[in-house]
């Protein structure tokens, strides 16, 4: 688990040059790994709109250090389609909800393409393509 940020000093009484922190800003937020991950996991599920059919939801996990995290997702893919094009939008979409959502720099973000699914018109009694 890691602290983030955002506490908030106010001036006030006491010795000069030193500040107070208001009431309600004292305290730290503690945000655990499996957290960041499940948010990294979801982002990664709204940039590709959803699971393909039969396949599995995209997971992932996160090594967190002091305000930074680095990700890994596993996704898998209709077949045919533009991987490099899909991964690049996995990786923006998570880069962006775990800054947003959770308040961390993204320092990497890996997708490792596990299954690729053929559509329903290539299916043609095929499952999973290895």
């Amino acid at each position: 688990m890691t602290p983030v940020a955002g506490d908030r000093a106010v001036e006030g009484p006491g010795r000069p040059g030193q500040a107070r922190v208001a009431a309600g800003g004292r305290g730290a937020t503690t945000i655990a790994d499996r957290v960041v991950a499940k948010v990294a996991a979801q982002a990664a599920r709204e940039a590709l709109d959803g699971v393909p059919e039969g396949g599995a939801p995209p997971h992932a996990s996160v090594t967190v250090r002091q305000n930074s995290a680095r990700v890994r997702v596993g996704v898998e893919l209709e077949y045919p389609c533009d991987i490099g094009s899909r991964c690049g939008a996995v990786r923006s979409q998570v880069v962006h909800r775990v800054r947003t959502l959770v308040g961390m720099e993204t320092s990497e973000v890996d997708v490792r393409v596990e299954h690729l699914h053929a559509d329903r018109s290539h299916r043609a009694g095929q499952g999973r393509l290895r």
